[in-house]
């Protein structure tokens, strides 16, 4: 086994593995029989001191410092029990041995046999491959086409969530020269020419690789590891694990739109790849199904997939930013680098053709472009440099697909090239403006580099592709050197008049997206091939093509309202575009079909609402798209545009047959529940945008407020023999923002009650039997909060004899107010996740068995959570999850309360997240009974001096535990 710095024996009774050099990951390849030892990994940050064993049916493994002593090694021992002697090659092919008393075998040390710690001869051996075993791994699906000759130490030793151990091992590699790259460091000699377009990683696993890998000793897999069994739909295959989370995501409706969409299958499972806020979806669109990457805390900024679709880098923006490379095929993520630009994350990334390396460039305003090894273990870039902000913000960056050691990156203004290696990281920056063509220029959108030439190009937003080329003398041993700082624009080449705002290059064309939504192919002399456009494509955002052809390829010509007509058909395939409109399409080229796959919002999604007896979710939008979806069956069934306001906020009456909605112009639509027809005509009584909506429980009664701090009122009256709506009145009730307005009912009638919460801590309940039109009553005016500002409000469930309204302020205190005193009843510590809670909402229950078993929906800042009432302050009895970290806009509910949902407003996302009350009241029951749980609140905890100090001094009464 060919590891540099180790010292490896083989005998017919263990294998020993040394590794000498300090701080390294160790990889042990035994053999296919061997399950869960196959790939054992052991990290060690530091010297090993001691012995690690530890035993399961088929092997022991021992670890222990090396007796050789030189630099902190350690040996790895794994010894067999008493099996069938089988030889087992790194290859994956084996045999049976027969029994043998004297003498070796071939490939096989003949030492003495040594007996192993518990006793038993190791019958089992790993003997060196017929052949080179790097050239079997080579050929596994999304492996880099280097990252095959690394050696097992570099492997990744940081990984975020379930990170895998087992494929990085075949599926990543490691550097057989055994070189630690510094910052700056690059290849070893002279960088290669290009030799053309270097072929794609082959995709897929070989179905006699697979074979080879199934354990054939009890049945099982020999692979405990999910990337190394991994292959292209695997990821819906398997059964979803049961909910362990009180809340799980779902379901994402929306994605980020200004992000590119990429297409991982087609034909038969048709699976896209997009960002949601700060997930990932993989999206299976033919099967109604998705899987959620989550990792980041911080909305995804940008993302890049390898070209065999199955490595899918992303990076996002904020404290804490994050890069993690996460694996298609099985969705763990496989490498995270922390503290890659620890000032402002990262702004723009790219990978590599051969998929081993990336580059990014950071988001701050002197911007950082950093080039990253993410085989390797290290936290540090390669290499890296700082751009002058006189650069303009770039904003795109690409690799050249035949020499992965250059790439290209762009502002609006500005275009640079890249060289990196031995010398560290050089760029170029060559000037252009409208002087140096005498023609205008426009701002850059994207680059990319030729497929069979050094020459690069450019789109502008005049229509125009820049060329760039090298100028100046020619040799072969020095044209890369010197290519950055030579590379200058030789021509403008006018294609349209349009603004491109994508560029690509595909297999040996180059392809042109457009504001028109026109997608264009040209040639390597850019002339023009074929068109591709409809008439309702928007501006093109992004553009993927399918990993394989058409099946079977059409026979006409591939062109559709625009097409240009050619001797030869030109088909190619199939792709799928997104737009600025957030509309993903997928394109059929044999058939030139248009096909919408999602139209979702274009801007921010503030409003949602729940039916209250059916599984209905209603979303709307500032856009003014309203839809309506079955959150069960996950599908879209009726929506409405509105184009003259966005909408703001949303609300279903009790009964579920109207649906009325508060836009930004202040006006006020009801809408029947089904049809979204309006009921009646539009009402615009409000002095500014409505924030909140609500109807009372007899559907009465329909109240607004909005940002002028007036709360409006609406009542349903009988006309001409029909129901219909009208205007009440309306009252500048608060001085401040008004934070909630609340229907309830009076404890001795039934009728409706209405209340509203502001800003300025007052506590309004109307008088609506005495109010009459235009002429809105006050019943009592309440301060509730002298210095904290009260955020929420609601009904407090009737678990005891009195009633309590339950409010939320800025000091992370919960108060319960007796509904008709107004008395402040008791104060609690409320949930304590980074930011006060906006937003409460008592969770519907179908629990019939325990009645007074209820609990508390909320959201904070940037995180939904759920909390077990009664409120008593234990902190184990809320758990919250980060939702939508630029902000959360509101909440809703399910009718039978087994959903939650939240929109993220500017995100233009929504997520359906399931609830788990178990998980949650096993959380509360570990946390400890009676006093228990609140030690931890106090400064040192139970051990701590002030618990100490106050319990020996008598100053309070805390009883020790039982336990």
């Amino acid at each position: 086994m060919p590891v540099p710095g180790a010292a490896f024996r083989q005998s017919e009774r263990e294998s020993v593995l040394s590794w000498s050099n300090r701080g390294c990951v160790g990889l042990l390849a035994l053999g296919r029989s061997v399950t869960g030892a196959e790939k054992g990994l052991w990290d060690q940050s530091s010297s090993f001191t001691g012995v690690l064993s530890f035993h399961c049916a088929k092997f022991q493994v021992v670890v222990q410092p090396n007796p050789a002593g030189g630099g902190g090694g350690v040996f790895l021992s794994i010894s067999l029990p008493q099996l069938p002697r089988r030889t087992v090659r790194m290859d994956g092919s084996s045999e049976v041995i027969p029994e043998e008393t004297t003498g070796g075998r071939t490939g096989v040390s003949s030492e003495p046999m040594e007996m192993s710690q518990d006793g038993q001869t190791a019958q089992e051996t790993a003997v060196l491959p017929k052949q080179d075993p790097l050239a079997a791994a080579k050929g596994k699906e999304g492996l880099p086409e280097d990252a095959a000759k690394e050696k097992a130490g570099t492997l990744p030793s940081t990984w975020a969530g379930r990170q895998d151990t087992t494929a990085l091992g075949t599926a990543l590699g490691a550097d057989t020269a055994g070189t630690t790259h510094l910052d700056g460091a690059g290849p070893p000699s002279a960088l290669p020419e290009p030799r053309g377009a270097v072929s794609s990683p082959r995709s897929g696993y070989g179905e006699q690789e697979m074979q080879q890998r199934s354990g054939e000793d009890d049945g099982r897999n020999s692979s405990a590891s999910l990337v190394w069994a991994a292959t292209p739909g695997t990821l819906f295959q398997e059964d979803r694990q049961a909910c362990l989370h009180p809340l799980n995501l779902s379901w994402v409706l929306g994605y980020n739109s200004s992000l590119a969409v990429h297409s991982l299958m087609d034909g038969k499972d048709r699976v896209l790849l997009y960002v949601s806020s700060h997930t990932v979806v993989i999206h299976d669109v033919l099967g109604n199904r998705q899987y959620h990457l989550q990792g980041h805390t911080n909305v995804i900024s940008c993302l890049c997939v390898s070209e065999d679709r199955r490595w899918v880098a992303t990076a996002d923006r904020g404290p804490d930013a994050l890069i993690i490379v996460w694996d298609s095929f099985s969705g763990v993520p496989v490498r995270t680098i922390f503290g890659s630009h620890p000032e402002d994350g990262i702004n723009a990334i790219a990978i590599s053709q051969d998929a081993k390396y990336l580059a990014t460039i950071s988001a701050g305003t002197v911007q950082r472009v950093c080039v990253w090894k993410w085989t390797s273990p290290t936290e540090k870039p390669m290499c890296s440099t700082e751009l002058r902000p006189e650069f303009g913000y770039q904003d795109y960056v690409i690799f050249n697909p035949q020499n992965p050691y250059e790439f290209v990156s762009n502002s609006k203004t500005q275009v640079i090239f890249y060289l990196w290696g031995d010398a560290g990281l050089q760029y170029g920056a060559p000037f252009l403006s409208s002087q140096t063509f005498n023609s205008m220029v426009g701002h850059f959108s994207q680059s990319v580099f030729h497929f069979n030439n050094s020459q690069a190009l450019t789109g502008t937003s005049a229509g125009k592709l820049v060329v760039w080329d090298v100028v100046g003398p020619r040799t072969p041993s020095k044209e890369l050197r010197a290519k950055p700082h030579s590379m200058k624009a030789t021509k403008l080449v006018p294609v349209q008049k349009d603004s491109l705002t994508v560029l690509k290059v595909f297999e040996s064309c180059i392809v042109t997206g457009d504001v028109k939504g026109q997608v264009k192919f040209y040639d390597g002399q850019l002339q023009l091939l074929t068109c591709y456009s409809h008439s309702s494509v928007g501006p093109i955002q992004s553009i993927s093509f399918s990993k394989t052809p058409p099946d079977p390829p059409g026979a006409s010509l591939a062109c559709s309202d625009s097409c240009i007509a050619s001797s030869q058909p030109f088909v190619t395939r199939n792709f799928i575009l997104s737009t600025s409109d957030a509309t993903v399409l997928h394109v059929a080229t044999d058939r030139t079909n248009f096909e919408k796959v999602m139209e979702e919002a274009k801007k921010a999604v503030n409003a949602i609402s729940c039916h209250p007896r059916q599984a209905l979710v209603a979303v709307g939008s500032h856009c003014g798209l309203l839809k309506v979806w079955d959150y069960q069956q996950t599908k879209y069934l009726v929506s409405r545009i509105f184009t003259q306001a966005g909408i703001q906020c949303l609300s279903y009456d009790p009964e579920g047959y109207f649906l009325a909605a508060g836009f930004t112009d202040g006006s006020v639509y009801i809408l029947d529940a089904i049809s979204l027809q309006s009921s009646c005509k539009e009402f615009k009584f409000s002095r500014g945008p409505v924030t909140h909506i609500s109807f009372s429980h007899n559907s009465e009664y329909l109240a607004t407020a909005d940002e002028k701090y007036s709360v409006t009122v609406y009542k349903r009256v009988l006309q001409n023999g029909s129901r219909c709506w009208e205007h009440l009145a309306g009252l500048h009730s608060h001085y401040k923002p008004i934070r909630s307005i609340l229907f309830g009912v009076q404890l001795d009638s039934n009728e409706p009650r209405l209340l509203s919460l502001g800003e300025d801590r007052q506590l309004v309940e109307y008088d609506l039997n005495s109010s009459s039109k235009d002429r809105l009553v006050i019943l009592h005016r309440d301060r509730v909060e002298q210095i904290a500002v009260p955020l929420c409000l609601a009904w407090y469930p009737q678990l005891s004899t009195e009633s309590f309204i339950l409010t939320a302020n800025n000091c992370y205190k919960m108060k319960l107010y007796n509904t008709t005193t107004k008395m402040c009843r008791k104060t609690l510590l409320g949930p304590t996740y980074g930011s006060p809670l906006e937003k409460i909402q008592i969770l519907p229950t179908t629990n019939t068995t325990d009645p007074q078993k209820c609990y508390l929906a909320y959201i904070t800042k940037d995180k939904v959570g759920l909390q077990i009432l009664p409120v008593d302050g234990n902190p184990h009895k809320s758990s919250a999850f980060i939702c939508h970290p630029d902000g959360v806009s509101d909440l809703a509910s399910s009718y039978d309360g087994c959903y939650v949902f939240t929109v993220g407003g500017n995100d233009c996302t929504v997520m359906k997240w399931e609830v788990n009350l178990n998980a949650l009241d096993a959380a509360a029951s570990l946390g400890g009974e009676g006093l228990i749980p609140f030690y931890n609140l106090l400064d040192g905890g139970r051990e701590g001096e002030f618990f100490r100090l106050a319990f020996n001094s008598d100053l309070i009464d805390m009883p020790v535990s039982k336990s």
